[in-house]
């Protein structure tokens, strides 16, 4: 393209050819101009006037999206959170407590997880906070929902053993209750030495009788310790009965079963007697559930009639003298 100019001296006007190296500053120039203008344009729509882009518009949409997203996922979690907390609660208060199970220690429990920050490449990402911390959030509930799971399948596989459980609760009288042979000297709870006359808890209750009255066990076990405590108990005998129970039997005067043997409910375990440190003739009986030394008196009831606890007694000898008649009939055979 060329550009028009007057000769002075013919007075014609005439065509002069732009060179090229002005064509390209002059295309140049108007592209710079046109990028000067655009940008202009966009300062102004982003900056004054605060309107998006399209992009940043399609950006925040996405971003909202997101950001809704992660609310219904805080939410959910939030109740998740909620009856796994319940959940926890009814299972070391009722669940594992009724089976004389000990509680999930919290450390356990809340599932840390500790070591090396396995969500450190977040940390690098423009507002990763919220989204670390649901990742976390999650794990963790994971870990929980694990322990939980674990613990319940513990509780199914006692619970099908529900009916062991009934017979192996310390629910009888160690004697028989008969009110002619026995008196409740003392109860659980503090009361006054009768050696001393301080005041001291007293850890089981005494059952005052002659000596030889037979002892019973007072649910299945097995005899977990057989021992003499001259200056405490004296003959004194302890049944583990599992979930959590146990039994013991002081101050005998003679002990018929053996650590290690394994005895039902009504079984004789001895005699009553005055053996160690004791006033005069009489049973200490002591329950024990899961560690902690408890009121006897709330598992047995000393006005059952002496009848139907005698027909116990007499079921369970003739229970004995079942099995010990069978074994000896099979060792007569293997001879």
């Amino acid at each position: 393209m060329g550009k028009y100019i007057l000769n002075t001296e013919t007075l014609l006007v005439e065509i002069r050819e732009a060179s090229l190296k002005h064509r390209v500053l002059k295309g140049a120039l108007l592209l710079a101009g046109s990028l000067a203008m655009a940008f202009f344009y966009l300062w102004l729509l982003s900056s004054v006037l605060g309107i998006d882009l399209p992009k940043t518009k399609l950006l925040k949409m996405e971003s909202a999206r997101w950001a809704s997203r992660m609310d219904l996922l805080d939410s959910r979690l939030d109740r998740y959170e909620e009856a796994l907390g319940t959940l926890q609660v009814r299972d070391d208060d009722i669940y594992r407590s009724v089976f004389g199970m000990n509680e999930i220690p919290a450390e356990v429990r809340s599932a840390g997880a500790g070591g090396v920050d396995k969500y450190a490449y977040l940390d690098g990402l423009e507002g990763d906070a919220r989204l670390k911390n649901t990742l976390v959030r999650l794990d963790r509930l994971s870990r929980m929902a694990y322990v939980q799971s674990k613990s319940l399948d513990e509780v199914a596989a006692l619970s099908r053993k529900a009916g062991d459980m009934a017979s192996c609760i310390p629910a009888i009288p160690p004697i028989l209750p008969d009110p002619s042979k026995y008196s409740l000297t003392s109860p659980f709870g503090y009361r006054a030495d009768p050696f001393d006359n301080n005041s001291k808890m007293h850890t089981g209750v005494d059952l005052a009788m002659k000596i030889g009255n037979p002892v019973y066990a007072t649910g299945d076990g097995v005899v977990s310790q057989v021992v003499f405590d001259f200056f405490g108990y004296g003959n004194c005998v302890t049944i583990d009965h599992g979930f959590g129970y146990q039994t013991l039997y002081a101050h005998l005067n003679s002990i018929s079963v053996r650590e290690g043997m394994a005895v039902k409910r009504g079984d004789c375990i001895g005699e009553s007697g005055k053996s160690g440190r004791a006033s005069g003739p009489h049973l200490h009986y002591e329950v024990i559930y899961k560690g902690e030394k408890v009121n006897p008196e709330n598992y047995f009831d000393l006005s059952i009639p002496k009848e139907e606890y005698a027909s116990l007694i007499r079921k369970r000898e003739g229970e004995s003298d079942a099995v010990l008649t069978r074994r000896n009939f099979s060792l007569r055979r293997r001879q």
